[in-house]
């Protein structure tokens, strides 16, 4: 039990550091990893104590290591047991989860980074004429809203911040776009099935159709977004300072012809990954992946019988350099350090004492978006999956709630995608950007945590009269 509480303050002391990057002057990246590696050190140090660990019920509390001991059908368990789930089986299955996140990650920024190096996003910004605060806010929130919902959260996130270097010039203001990027793509996220991972996960496990997470969730998040941006439309006055050009940037060194086909086929190359998974059915990083190739291939080609100047500048190898692989180390330490809480059972141990102790679908479902802002959503959209059976079609009273398209896995999707937007940390498309603009998490805590969490909960509001009246 020691070491199982243990994990437990270590992950919350190495959150806190994290949180303080900017006031104890280390960088998050190095934290997270070393907070990451830590909790699989005591996890797998402390394995006999951690796994030993029984509920209520008799059951193992680890929900991870019931299902090892199922599928390979050991009744008595012994230490080297145990030893070769830790590293054999459970390292490897989030090695793989995570990989897949970090590789996407890498793909999208670089097809991103290779659009910008082309000067392709200069075709939008000289679009985007005004330099009012409120009406760039409306037009950003909304842009990011539905290239959330077309791409995902994620990917919308890193195209919206790029073009924001564009359009704003101080730091802080910037800040203050990207954060609201973050939760216009976390809203944009949530109604779609390919918005964002959890409603990927609950909709390919069958708890949710496309058509009615749409149809259910879509005025929730909109509301979700406009609240915030309403606030700040009665708060926020002046104009932003558009960015002076270095002689480095605003020398041409793309022709208008390059900077079309590379921002159309990087356009694209981004539309592509949705429907590549929905027709192969392979993890979407594949897909990003093959995108990144194809137009990696077209600009080897387009500049080949270039000056060293020129290639230097434009070509993918380079542009490969300037990608922020600092914001890649930090997701991967993140992600790690919950991956060790999951396997270890704390989070099913939390999801438990929910069911027990809450009882109420919505509250529940609150609750767990609330907790998605401090610990990765994808774990406990996880749990909640693990936790509830699909109720068979027909079901009446409380377990008609869980029928495929039922209000919790409905209300779960919103919650879990919504919910993230309450720190910078807790939701994928926050990590990016708080790793692409150097966001400080205190900052980001005082200024828009009050506004995402208004937004958060109007949603909710909405979607539960919503759904009485549809009753």
């Amino acid at each position: 039990m020691e070491m199982f509480v243990l994990m437990v303050i270590v992950f919350v002391l190495g959150y806190a550091a994290i949180a303080l990057e900017h006031p104890l002057k280390v960088d998050k990246a190095p934290t997270a990893l070393v907070l990451g590696m830590l909790m699989w050190i005591l996890f797998v140090i402390g394995k006999a104590d951690i796994l030993g660990l029984v509920n209520n019920a008799g059951e193992f509390v680890s929900q991870a290591w019931r299902e090892y001991l199922h599928h390979e059908g050991i009744h008595n368990p012994t230490t080297k047991d145990m030893f070769g789930f830790i590293t054999h089986h459970e390292v490897l299955h989030h090695l793989a989860e995570i990989s897949t996140i970090l590789f996407f990650l890498l793909g999208a920024m670089t097809i991103v980074e290779t659009i910008d190096q082309h000067q392709g996003f200069k075709l939008i910004t000289d679009k985007i004429k005004t330099t009012n605060k409120v009406k760039l806010l409306w037009i950003l929130s909304i842009l990011t809203f539905f290239m959330s919902a077309a791409l995902d959260n994620l990917t919308a996130t890193i195209v919206l911040v790029a073009l924001l270097r564009k359009l704003i010039a101080d730091q802080k203001t910037r800040w203050f776009f990207a954060a609201m990027v973050v939760l216009a793509a976390n809203a944009g996220g949530a109604w779609s099935p390919i918005g964002d991972v959890t409603t990927i996960m609950l909709w390919i496990g069958g708890q949710v159709t496309a058509g009615n997470i749409i149809a259910h969730v879509i005025l929730p998040s909109i509301i979700t977004m406009i609240v915030p941006v309403i606030i700040l439309t009665v708060t926020m006055k002046g104009n932003v300072e558009r960015p002076v050009l270095s002689d480095e940037d605003s020398k041409d060194y793309t022709t208008p012809f390059e900077r079309r086909l590379i921002l159309i086929m990087g356009v694209c190359g981004l539309l592509f990954v949705p429907v590549f998974k929905t027709l192969s059915h392979l993890p979407p990083y594949m897909g990003m992946l093959f995108s990144l190739g194809v137009i990696w291939v077209t600009t080897e080609i387009m500049h080949r019988n270039k000056s060293a100047e020129y290639r230097k500048k434009l070509t993918v190898i380079n542009v490969i350099k300037k990608v922020d692989i600092a914001t890649i180390f930090f997701f991967m330490g993140i992600l790690t350090a919950v991956s060790a809480m999951q396997s270890a059972g704390h989070l099913t141990l939390l999801a438990g004492w929910l069911n027990d102790n809450v009882g109420n679908i919505y509250i529940i479902n609150l609750i767990i978006g609330v907790l998605s802002a401090i610990v990765d959503n994808v774990p406990l959209v996880a749990g909640a999956m693990g936790m509830y059976e699909i109720a068979p079609a027909g079901a009446v009273g409380y377990e008609a709630l869980f029928m495929v398209d039922g209000q919790f896995w409905e209300f779960l999707a919103y919650c879990a995608g919504t919910g993230g937007s309450i720190l910078i940390i807790g939701s994928a498309a926050g990590v990016a950007a708080m790793g692409m603009e150097k966001i400080d998490f205190i900052w980001y805590m005082k200024k828009i945590s009050l506004l995402a969490l208004a937004g958060y909960l109007a949603g909710a509001a909405v979607y539960y009269f919503q759904m009485m009246l549809i009753a």
